[in-house]
């Protein structure tokens, strides 16, 4: 914007430079032409009067000495009874021009080597004289070369003036728009205190009042929605300590103590949701070198906690990839959230007696957990994957999966739902190491293929 103010401002301050000092400069250059011939002029009829008077060759050249340089001037007398025709001084014009200006009775003009000539007519009782006056090529320009030069330096102080002056406006325009854009970054990363001077012309100042209000809006809003979340989560404390006292009566026995368990977890991940909204701190990945978990051992601890579930429902299970440990960039409780979300679906919206498996591929720059099931599949995936959506059936909210897909983007991974080799759904679950999205890797494409991919790997 500064650049295009600048740049429009030095072409009009040229334009409007050119088509007055272009004008002025010919009107100038006009003007020392015609005060060239009327000092030639002023010559001419100065001698004039001694020609009506006497045509006597001595008193002439007198008369013609005293009006001017007798190399600048001629007089050009007519014959008469008494004597032929009388040139005194140099004659530059030629005799026809002489001729013609005698015959018309008029003044004129011609040019001649190193300028020009003015011939006047002076009638006399025995004819017409014709007095010249020569007008040099210096005479003509005389003063135009400095007028023009002082022509050329007050443009050019007029076209650095207004570019001088818009820059500085278009500097006072920029600026606000400047830091209005670095304010939306900020916030746009995150960082919610981001606020925007409210200065500059008018309209920017008006934009810099509204993006404070959205931003303290947005402040507003991500406090009440933590509130509301710590507050909702709060009322589960009762129906919780229904089923800790419920499970507590149930007595001795695998399916009690599992029982207890599942409660005491869910207990202290109601407490650490409440604590999370409180304290608004992000629950994503963990930070630091050689922060992260053991994605192997995380999994075979979830799954030992549904293999329970799943024998009594008749499943049939199967894990793989989890012979050695497999670091990956997440906190251990986000992964656990994430793997009993997409076990918790396979339980939900499956029969009873469907086989399920979960898959850990370790790579250099990757890891990737496939969790598959032999149930019905889910017809659109996209919309599966929307939060808040779900499948459509009852039950299903669309967090779960939204969860598990925050977390692997936090790592710069994805999340992509396709076909099981068991021939019902799969999931997809991309952690990229190193903090990078992986290279060639759209957003969109096929399923298959990639997990094709993933599975040769």
């Amino acid at each position: 914007m500064r650049w295009a103010l600048v740049k429009v401002c030095l072409a009009v301050t040229t334009m409007v430079v050119v088509a007055f000092a272009v004008p002025l400069g010919l009107v100038v250059k006009e003007m020392a032409r015609d005060r060239a011939y009327s000092n030639a002029e002023r010559e001419a009829a100065a001698v004039a009067p001694a020609l009506s008077i006497t045509t006597d060759r001595d008193k002439l050249e007198r008369v013609v000495a005293s009006a001017g340089d007798d190399s600048g001037m001629a007089v050009h007398l007519p014959a008469d009874g008494a004597r032929g025709a009388l040139d005194l001084g140099r004659q530059r014009a030629a005799d026809k021009d002489i001729a013609a200006v005698r015959r018309l009775g008029r003044a004129s003009t011609t040019s001649v080597s190193g300028g020009s000539t003015l011939l006047q007519p002076v009638a006399l009782g025995s004819g017409i004289a014709v007095v010249e006056v020569y007008v040099p090529a210096s005479e003509t320009s005389n003063g135009v070369g400095t007028a023009w030069a002082v022509l050329a330096a007050v443009g050019l102080a007029l076209i650095v003036g207004s570019v001088a002056v818009a820059d500085r406006l278009g500097v006072r325009m920029v600026r606000p728009a400047r830091r209005l854009v670095e304010g939306a970054h900020e916030l746009g990363e995150g960082k919610l205190g981001a606020r925007v001077p409210e200065d500059g012309p008018t309209e920017l100042r008006l934009a810099a009042v509204a993006f404070n209000s959205m931003a303290d809006q947005v402040v507003q809003l991500l406090a009440n929605e933590r509130e509301l979340a710590a507050d909702l989560s709060h009322r589960l404390r009762t129906p919780l300590t229904v089923l800790r006292l419920n499970a507590a009566s149930l007595g001795a026995g695998p399916a009690a103590d599992q029982t207890r368990a599942a409660v005491a977890q869910l207990e202290g991940e109601v407490d650490t949701i409440i604590r999370t909204a409180r304290e608004a701190k992000p629950q994503t990945a963990a930070a630091g070198p050689g922060a992260g978990c053991d994605a192997a051992e995380v999994v075979c601890e979830r799954m030992e906690f549904w293999s329970a579930l799943a024998e009594d429902e008749g499943r049939k299970w199967r894990v793989a990839g989890v012979e050695r440990p497999v670091r990956i960039p997440v906190a251990r409780a986000d992964l656990a959230a994430a793997l009993d979300a997409l076990l918790g679906n396979v339980f939900r919206h499956t029969a009873e007696g469907t086989a399920f498996a979960v898959d850990v591929h370790n790579a250099e720059d990757a890891v990737i957990v496939l969790i598959s099931d032999a149930g019905p599949g889910i017809p659109d995936p996209d919309a599966a994957m929307a939060r808040g959506r779900g499948s459509g059936s009852a039950g299903s909210t669309g967090l779960g999966l939204d969860i598990v897909r925050r977390l692997a983007e936090a790592t710069g991974g994805d999340v992509r739902i396709g076909s099981s080799v068991l021939g019902g759904t799969e999931v997809r679950i991309w952690f990229q190491l190193d903090g990078r999205k992986p290279a060639g890797r759209g957003h969109r494409g096929s399923v298959r293929g990639r997990r094709r991919t993933a599975t040769a790997r």
